[in-house]
């Protein structure tokens, strides 16, 4: 019950809360993220925040991109590489919250029989409200519509997907489920659902049979589909990639025979079914994606990016060589937050360093020591590693460098038993931060 929990409330759900996949700064651009209040029929109660690039064609296109149970909109949009991409290549992105409470925080609802039909109510039309708004308000074109997202919104991708065919384009799902895999709110997790529980097997038939019966009658294009997790994943398991494939390769009437099986990165074993489908199995992952890159692949998959990158950013989270760790200078000096969210023995936490003098940090190590029995499990955007007490988180290949009155992040998963205390003091390369 504990794993099924964590299962859909890790990162971003890794993972899932209010921390997911690869963590970066807030984009430096004048544009910032906006909340809005009033965006139409919204029967899912949800919050919506978008992000509109000050570069951007006369109709942009639109990307949608969900967090995981747990998170939330802004966090989504801290903890993901999208709006940073935008101001480079000019897209609107859209960044629901989900507000349907699931027993240990609020996931998108991918279980509900309103969500399974098209203009059934729940969460996805309140995500079509968003759409049709961003259109209305900033030209977004609702020809170049698509969909992403981390667990709980990876779900949703391939929800949003079969129920609105004729408004997403495509969709790039990080850890999700097939369509259809939750009967109803009971076997949805926490507990023993059938759907995450390791033994879900149907038919590309059955798979296909769920698709096509969300929108009844409809005849027209499918989305194209892209479909991401990590072999090491058993927190929502690994063998639903295989189910997920099994569906779509089904709508879109393929083989289940790969076109082409290549290797975009080392620990990237990528099977692509003509240009509809493609499955991406990320060797040594667990439940942590997106890492750093996979959102530019998604948009390249997309075709929002006219360009593949030709050398493809690192995904793991070694320390970069070109950037080892340096003393804050001279008067200098750094502040840490530190937010966890918690649920019975296990918990999800994110770490903001803000460098608070006027001198840039060139690598970075960032220290403390638990007054519990708190074990770190995984990462994300750090290297992190515990002995005993004392845990060292190191930064990234990407986020080495600290900019004066900058700030980085990065998030973790942990257990625990008894209390689950805040650290009460770090150290960033040696010197004590304040809280």
């Amino acid at each position: 019950m504990n794993r099924m929990k964590t299962a859909i409330a890790a990162v971003a759900s890794g993972v899932l809360a209010t921390a997911a996949a690869v963590i970066l700064s807030s984009p430096a651009s004048a544009a910032s993220l906006v909340e809005v209040t009033s965006f139409g029929d919204n029967p899912g109660g949800m919050r919506m925040h978008i992000y509109v690039p000050d570069s951007r064609p006369t109709n942009p296109a639109i990307v949608v991109a969900m967090h995981g149970c747990g998170g939330s909109g802004p966090g989504f949009y801290q903890q993901s590489e999208f709006a940073r991409l935008a101001d480079q290549y000019g897209y609107i992105v859209i960044y629901p919250s989900a507000m349907q409470e699931a027993g240990f925080g609020r996931c998108f609802d991918t279980w509900s029989a309103a969500s399974k039909r098209r203009g059934g109510g729940s969460d996805p039309v309140s995500i079509v409200s968003m759409v049709n708004y961003a259109n209305r308000q900033h030209g977004g074109d609702l020809n170049r519509v698509y969909a992403t997202g981390s667990s709980s919104g990876g779900m949703m991708t391939q929800h949003m997907l079969a129920v609105y065919p004729d408004l997403f384009k495509a969709g790039a799902s990080f850890m999700g489920v097939p369509f259809g895999c939750f009967a109803n709110a009971a076997d949805y997790p926490p507990g023993s659902s059938q759907c995450t529980g390791g033994s879900m097997n149907r038919t590309p038939q059955q798979w296909g049979d769920l698709v096509r019966q969300a929108y009844p009658g409809y005849t027209g294009a499918r989305p194209r589909v892209q479909l991401w997790h990590g072999a090491n994943d058993t927190l929502v398991p690994f063998s639903l990639l295989q189910e997920s494939v099994d569906q779509w390769t089904n709508v879109h009437g393929l083989s289940l025979t790969p076109t082409s099986t290549d290797n975009p990165q080392s620990s990237w074993t990528r099977r692509r079914f003509s240009d509809k489908v493609e499955a991406i199995a990320v060797s040594g992952a667990g439940h942590n994606l997106p890492m750093s890159g996979m959102a530019l692949y998604a948009l390249q998959f997309f075709g929002i990016t006219s360009t593949q990158p030709t050398t493809p950013p690192p995904t793991t989270t070694a320390p970069p060589t070109s950037t080892p760790p340096t003393s804050p200078p001279a008067g200098t000096g750094c502040r840490v937050g530190y937010t966890a969210n918690s649920w019975n023995t296990g918990f999800t936490a994110t770490v903001a360093i803000t460098n608070s003098g006027s001198a840039p940090v060139n690598g970075w190590t960032l220290q403390w020591t638990w007054s519990g029995n708190q074990q770190v499990t995984s990462a994300w955007s750090a290297t992190v590693a515990q002995s005993g007490n004392q845990v060292t988180a190191r930064n990234a290949a990407w986020n080495g460098t600290i900019a004066a009155s900058g700030s980085v992040s990065f998030g973790f998963q942990a257990t625990y038993s008894g209390a689950n205390n805040a650290p009460t003091q770090f150290t960033l390369n040696g010197t004590a931060c304040a809280g």
